[in-house]
């Protein structure tokens, strides 16, 4: 279905291809208990390196690839959210199924012989369509969301104990011999507890109250959320650096850094965001360095955001730059350099963690912005060494450990020492890691199409009338990016002609018609006037008006409260002596597209005819369908949409995601080379400048 909006877009097209097909060995942890220097599972004392694979992200015949290549690349476990929405689309009915399936994912990773981390939430941020919450909550009128509002704090300990008990009825926890040796409950609180208060604080001890009486066996842990100090739950923290963080009890609880970021998602219109993997390994070797415990890529393999899974204004691709790209191969140099660091960090995880350790600190080198440190952990009973030694300066610099022991650490980087005395590892030498084979062969599309029905949309027909502009994601419980609003205007006695029709937007997108005459469009992130010219005709006069939606908040504010569509408008005829206000109105609504209701997009849909002929450039609200003949293999099969607008995209009735290739990045803020010296925040190393934000 192609629409076109001011920043040349279509909008909704139908393709029909083959699916993503990779195929494709076991680890019983026990008991799980920790203090400062380590987690202790089964009585041995651990470093635990993780990285986050959503299981939503990618698809089961994946998953094997993914646990194995992240295995090779010396992770010991992987950590995944739990999607409310996903699983529990309406109340008590739940989908634990394809690539839904969580159990299925965390016993593969079991056989791998990898640990696994449950991040429950059920508020997860994620990037995912709204923070993974469902929209049938907003049912319950009044309900705020993470905050000390009973009805919603029933239904998450209702959904928590619903996951649980399925985890424990499959043995998953470690304390019954299955991989998950953490949970976590609730995520990313910081930003929220600005305006949630005291009813916030006492939400978080109520929820890891409930989470503890879930008697999992094993630690339960809260992501950033250091300024509430919760005895029972381990603190932990997300970031660019994790070296500086330090839990609520740094005498007794130790040092977990859930979300070490690998890069950063990508918007519609913007550029591809890079970090440098000398940048990467540094800030990891810091934390370390620092006595840090557990450490969590986020994201390990970031995956695609498949259907209406992205969060508001996040593309489909989810690749993070991730050491796994987005198809499942390796990302080179970053795979092979966190491997070699992954390496070097273990041949000293024994000292490192042990009780007996004393951890000293020397100042080498001051600089303006940091300087040169020794850190060196000694076992004191046997005299075992392990140091990092760090280099925050722009300059490289020899430092003498022991006589005829000298070591060149490079600008920004860290080295890790062998006894104090053997640099084994430096987190700015990288050796370029072998990149992956492309298969550029294609093959051709052969194409149809048919226009999406709105005779009856133009005509003011709906089926939900009311007297006020109502908030899109309610109206359509989020089955849909599209509603329409229409009403009608008696000119009686032809009193307005040439007008301005004025719609204030709350996102993202409008499709404008007057008495069936195509208007214009407009779209943005959120909060836009949309304004153009139109001539009334005498007597009634109808208004059809098409908003769409980009996925949904998923963070910042009270994301239940805020609005969607013309939430509120207003909408006004204005013309040069007076304005006639439309707002209160009678609108009626029609929710969806009818191409949808009719599974235009299901190959086993036979409704209506597809045109051959004369295959329509640049329109809006048309469908479109290609067949062609799959790839032989099991590689992964990539779908390139360039020459398309924005829409949504299907293979064989699977929803792969939305696109918008005609949203281009802006021409400047690249860089031919990414310079790896000095504090990452994502502002810096773009590519893809000037090109459509994604393609594939």
């Amino acid at each position: 279905m192609n629409v076109k909006p001011k920043m040349p877009s279509s909008w909704m097209k139908l393709i029909l291809i083959t699916s993503i097909v990779l195929v494709c060995s076991y680890c019983s942890a026990g008991q799980v208990d920790y203090d400062v220097r380590a987690l202790i599972i089964n009585g041995q004392r651990k470093l635990i390196i993780s990285g986050s694979i959503h299981y939503t992200r990618s698809t089961p015949e994946m998953w094997p690839d993914l646990i194995r290549k992240a295995k090779d690349g010396g992770l010991d476990a992987i950590s995944s959210f739990i999607f409310w929405n996903a699983h529990e689309p309406q109340p008590n009915q739940y989908n634990f199924r394809g690539n839904l399936d969580f159990v299925r994912f965390f016993k593969l990773v079991q056989q791998a012989g990898l640990y696994g981390i449950l991040q429950i939430g059920p508020y997860i941020s994620a990037e995912w369509n709204f923070g993974g919450l469902p929209l049938w909550l907003l049912k319950n009128r009044g309900i705020k969301f993470r905050t000390d509002s009973d009805v919603f704090k029933t239904e998450m300990q209702r959904f928590t104990t619903h996951i649980v008990n399925m985890a424990r009825y499959e043995k998953l926890f470690a304390s019954q011999g299955g991989p998950i040796i953490l949970a976590q409950i609730e995520s990313d609180y910081g930003n929220t507890a600005t305006y949630t208060g005291d009813a916030g604080r006492s939400y978080l001890e109520w929820a890891a109250k409930m989470a503890n009486a879930q008697n999992i066996g094993v630690p339960w842990i809260m992501s950033d959320q250091s300024d509430i100090s919760l005895p029972s739950v381990i603190n932990t923290f997300n970031g660019y650096y994790g070296h500086q963080f330090s839990s609520n009890d740094p005498f007794n609880i130790p040092k977990i850094w859930t979300g070490a970021y690998t890069g950063w998602y990508q918007s519609w219109g913007d550029a591809v965001t890079v970090r440098t993997p000398e940048d990467l390994a540094y800030a990891v070797a810091r934390f370390f360095q620092a006595g840090g415990v557990v450490q969590n890529y986020y994201m390990y393999h970031g995956g695609t955001n498949f259907g209406r899974s992205a969060g508001k204004y996040v593309t489909t691709s989810f690749d993070f730059n991730a050491p796994i790209d987005e198809y499942g191969n390796l990302n080179q140099p970053t795979w092979d350099h966190l491997k070699q660091l992954h390496e070097a960090i273990k041949v000293g995880e024994k000292i490192l963690t042990s009780k007996d350790c004393a951890i000293t600190r020397r100042k080498i080198m001051n600089g303006f912005q940091g300087g040169v440190e020794l850190t060196t952990f000694a076992v004191n009973s046997t005299g075992e060494r392990f140091c990092f030694l760090s280099n925050t300066l722009s300059d490289p610099e020899d430092v003498d450990l022991e006589p005829n022991v000298t070591i060149h650490v490079l600008p920004w980087s860290v080295s890790i020492i062998q006894d104090c005395n053997k640099q084994i590892f430096n987190t700015a030498m990288v050796r370029e890691g072998k990149l992956a084979e492309n298969d550029n062969a294609y093959a051709k599309l052969s194409w149809s199409w048919r226009e999406e029905y709105i005779q009856d949309q133009l005509q003011g027909r709906g089926t939900q009338p009311s007297y006020e502009l109502l908030d899109q994601k309610t109206v359509t419980n989020d089955q849909t990016d599209y509603l329409w609003y229409m009403t009608s205007f008696d000119n009686d006695e032809d009193i307005i002609r040439n007008v301005t029709l004025s719609v204030n937007v709350t996102g993202n997108a409008i499709y404008a018609f007057l008495n069936g005459i195509y208007l214009g469009t407009q779209s943005d992130y959120h909060f836009f006037r949309f304004e153009k010219p139109a001539s009334l005709n005498p007597g009634k006069n109808n208004i059809s008006l098409l908003t769409a939606t980009v996925g949904l908040r998923w963070a910042g504010g009270p994301i239940e409260a805020l609005g969607e569509g013309i939430d509120g408008g207003p909408v006004k005829l204005i013309d040069g002596y007076q304005t006639v206000d439309l707002t209160a109105h009678q609108w009626n609504y029609k929710v969806g597209l009818n191409g949808e209701t009719e599974k235009l997009y299901d190959p086993k849909t036979q409704s209506g005819q597809w045109l051959t002929n004369k295959l329509p450039v640049g329109s809006y609200m048309t469908w479109y369908k290609g067949n062609f003949e799959a790839p032989p293999g099991t590689e992964p099969v990539t779908l390139d949409l360039q020459g398309m607008g924005k829409g949504q995209a299907w293979v064989n009735g699977n929803g792969i995601g939305r696109y918008w290739v005609a949203a281009i990045a802006p021409k400047d803020g690249c860089e031919a080379t990414c310079n790896y010296i000095g504090t990452y925040g994502g502002g810096v190393c773009h590519t893809g400048c000037g090109q459509p934000s994604q393609r594939c």
